[in-house]
């Protein structure tokens, strides 16, 4: 029996009160949800550029810096499911104001500790958010072409989320100081909260029994000692025990985790959200897209500083051309084109043009010239709209035709599979890449002159494009063959 026939068929309006709801006040909900995205995102990668100015500024050491970014990612990677499920317990809207008020701390850090503390805190409570808020973009709008236009919206900004981080984690250490990365969550998430006043709210479903505990643990520790083991591979290298054994460990509490959730009575992440064909293959697709994609934001901020020599804020400003790019091609054409064109139409080329956008770059050479104008503007377009075209789509697919107390579960598991994909792209052609160079540096006899760096780029790149190709073919029978019927309004 196909895992699909076992659902009921759809996600239905938050209430009656729904059908009395101004179009204008349901509107409100993506503004306020978009920049609950854009606070997620951006939390990842705004510190980045600001790192070395916080670590002269609070005395941290270079053994200790890294966990400026690791603890949000641990803590917002790990808890992710158990967001989800909090936010079907509690009802999205509250548990999504809930989530934005833990945006509002970091800046007043006043030793690395309390550093540390804080971005761990925001991960919690990103992982409350995240969930919370793209649920509540579902339940609100329920018509194909409203809801292809709002998820449009709210996948541009997750799409240019991490290249603004980057950009604004230039201009404001550079121009207001690094607490600014920190404190400029404030305003957003006021405004954030401002807007939910006016989203109407939603039914908790609380008739689900006591918490699963044992999968709670088992998906909290397993996923958070995978993205630990991927973020421990950048400095260890893979054959490193401070990788292998967290990597081990966290891959067989996620095995325990299924195991646990089709035995439990009342599961964290039911299976049925995981086992319908087209679910799975846009979180296969999101998951792929984000490894390719990450190792394509490293290589570019690592090309353009150390072989172009550009200050951080130019090459966080060239960013803006991929940023563009994912706007126009998740409202004019996903966004547009939502419930009109099989969601494959929309995967399967954006997939394919993201890909071609990483190729252009592996013909770069250390001795290569007029790079801006024939290889990074024609990267960056390309692989801005691959990125926007599959964004809509896949975030559609993977929470749509679910029953309503599942919602929170299968927005859950979407995140989970980007925060997965990031942390491992980011990890595994950044050892690609480094690999290669050191062995482009030994056989030519020049160290780590810039052909070898480039060198190293272009091989992981070279990596990154057969990954955006073989998820294309993986999930090419997955979404063509058991497509997802419209939701019913």
């Amino acid at each position: 029996m196909d895992a699909r026939d076992t659902e009921p068929p759809v996600v239905r309006p938050l209430g009656k009160s729904r059908n009395r709801v101004g179009a204008t006040r349901r509107w409100w909900a993506l503004p306020a949800v978009s920049a609950a995205q854009l606070l997620v995102v951006l939390d990842g990668t705004v510190v980045n550029i600001a790192l070395p100015s916080a670590q002269r500024a609070l005395g941290m050491s270079d053994g200790s810096r890294q966990w400026v970014v690791t603890a949000y990612a641990l803590a917002f990677g790990g808890l992710l499911l158990i967001g989800g499920r909090v936010g079907s317990a509690l009802g999205h809207r509250r548990t999504f104001v809930l989530g934005l008020v833990g945006f509002a701390l970091g800046g007043a850090a006043g030793n690395p500790e309390t550093l540390f503390a804080a971005r761990a805190l925001q991960g919690v409570f990103a992982a409350v958010l995240a969930p919370a808020g793209l649920s509540l973009l579902m339940l609100t709008f329920t018509e194909p072409r409203q809801r292809g236009r709002a998820l449009g919206v709210f996948a541009a900004v997750g799409a240019a989320g991490s290249a603004i981080g980057l950009i604004a984690g230039g201009l404001l250490t550079e121009y207001a100081g690094w607490r600014w990365c920190l404190y400029i969550n404030v305003p957003v998430a006021l405004l954030a909260v401002l807007g939910t006043a006016l989203v109407p709210a939603d039914r908790p479903h609380r008739g689900e029994g006591r918490l699963d505990i044992t999968g709670a643990l088992l998906s909290a520790v397993g996923f958070a000692a995978v993205v630990y083991a991927f973020a421990e591979a950048e400095p260890h290298g893979w054959g490193s025990a401070k990788v292998l054994v967290p990597l081990a460990a966290g891959v067989l509490l996620l095995a325990a985790f299924v195991v646990a959730e089709s035995r439990a009575p009342h599961p964290l992440l039911p299976l049925r959200v995981l086992l319908h064909r087209a679910r799975a293959g846009a979180l296969i697709a999101i998951t792929l897209m984000f490894v390719a994609m990450f190792g394509f934001y490293l290589f570019m901020s690592y090309y353009t500083q150390t072989v172009l020599d550009w200050s951080p804020v130019e090459s966080g400003l060239a960013l803006i051309i991929n940023a563009s790019a994912a706007l126009l091609g998740s409202t004019l054409v996903a966004g547009r084109l939502h419930g009109r064109v099989a969601p494959a139409l929309l995967i399967l080329p954006g997939l394919v043009t993201a890909a071609v956008g990483v190729l252009v770059l592996t013909r770069l050479t250390g001795s290569s010239t007029d790079v801006l104008p024939l290889y990074l503007t024609p990267a960056l377009v390309l692989t801005g709209l691959g990125l926007g075209c599959v964004l809509p789509p896949t975030a559609a697919m993977a929470t749509s035709d679910v029953q309503p107390r599942d919602v929170g579960a299968a927005s859950a598991a979407y995140h989970a599979a980007q925060q997965l994909g990031a942390a491992l792209g980011t990890a595994l052609l950044n050892t690609v890449a480094a690999t290669a160079t050191a062995s482009y540096g030994a056989s030519a006899g020049r160290g780590t002159s810039a052909a070898a760096s480039v060198h190293g780029y272009t091989t992981a790149l070279s990596v990154a494009f057969g990954i955006l190709l073989t998820a294309a073919c993986v999930v090419a029978p997955l979404i063509m063959t058991r497509p997802l019927r419209r939701s019913r309004t």
